[in-house]
């Protein structure tokens, strides 16, 4: 199998396992913020064990692992609302509004690399913009998820820009510790801000035994697993065609959703009319993509 061809492999297995996520966060009986604190926490431990049995990578400078460090708040900050999202909206209704990643991604990427934006790129994020509007327009008891969701959204195409330089520069293993490092440092300040706030209620901050197992999946399949596939990925495709791919997160979690949750008895026309839309935009930039075999 040639390196492009494993790294598409790549990221469809990390696609299908980001679409985990939505269903999963929706089983955790924990609000945003604390989710994705014990999220982070439980990757981190991870990440740092398996250092132990790694070879001694190369030192880098003071500058990029500070780089790395805040990269990975923005990823905190993106998990955050995405299930704050969840928790305003649906599994759904978020899922779907993650799709607006690529739009961002097709006007910010070429700010970052300094190049020019491509309007074949705009026309294909339109379409999963209009998925999003077509929702957002009708289904008007989600609005408040919806922005959520799309916040969460531009963090998403933010860190995914930042890291297909990094991918380039820096081993995998240290991206992903780092960041995930620097997710953590940047939550403990609101939990414990939050803790004081809920009296330290301990319903609110810890997690129950269920809580603990679909957490431990989310944070070394959907996590640790998942972000390792993504950033290998990177080595060979552009953060625009990572994003577009991930408008399927939506499909496989909505499936999911509709299946635990019967959520589809929460959804108008509008819904499915917005998730075809989205659904075209993949499959136009897979046809380009493995037709240019460059990306």
């Amino acid at each position: 199998m040639s390196t492009f061809r494993k790294a598409l492999v790549q990221l469809h297995i990390f696609v299908f396992l980001a679409g985990l996520t939505g269903p999963l966060g929706y089983l955790i009986k924990l609000n945003g913020l604390v989710l994705v604190f014990y999220r982070i926490l439980i990757t981190v431990l991870c990440l740092w064990v398996i250092a132990l049995f790694k070879e001694k990578k190369h030192q880098y400078s003071l500058t990029t692992q500070l780089s790395l460090l805040g990269t990975g708040m923005i990823i905190a900050m993106h998990w955050v609302c995405f299930y704050q999202s969840i928790k305003l909206a649906n599994v759904s209704i978020a899922l779907v509004c993650f799709s607006s990643t690529s739009l961002f991604t097709s006007l910010l990427e070429p700010l970052w690399e300094k190049g020019k934006i491509k309007g074949v790129e705009i026309l294909i994020s339109s379409l999963s913009l209009l998925g999003i509007y077509l929702i957002f327009h009708f289904d008007t008891q989600y609005r408040l998820g919806i922005l959520v969701g799309l916040c969460s959204s531009l963090f998403a195409a933010i860190f995914t820009i930042i890291n297909k330089r990094f991918t380039h520069q820096i081993d995998i293993q240290t991206i992903q510790s780092y960041e995930m490092t620097g997710g953590l440092l940047f939550l403990i300040p609101f939990i414990i801000l939050y803790a004081i706030k809920t009296k330290f209620n301990l319903i609110g901050l810890l997690p129950t035994s269920m809580d603990w197992f679909w957490l431990s999946i989310l944070a070394i399949a959907c996590t640790v697993w998942s972000t390792h596939l993504m950033l290998s990925a990177l080595k060979q495709i552009s953060a625009f065609t990572l994003n577009v791919t991930l408008n399927l997160e939506p499909v496989y979690g909505i499936l999911l959703a509709f299946i635990l949750f019967n959520e589809h008895k929460q959804l108008g026309i509008s819904f499915y009319a917005g998730i075809i839309c989205i659904i075209i935009s993949v499959v136009i930039q897979m046809r380009r993509v493995v037709k240019q075999k460059t990306v």
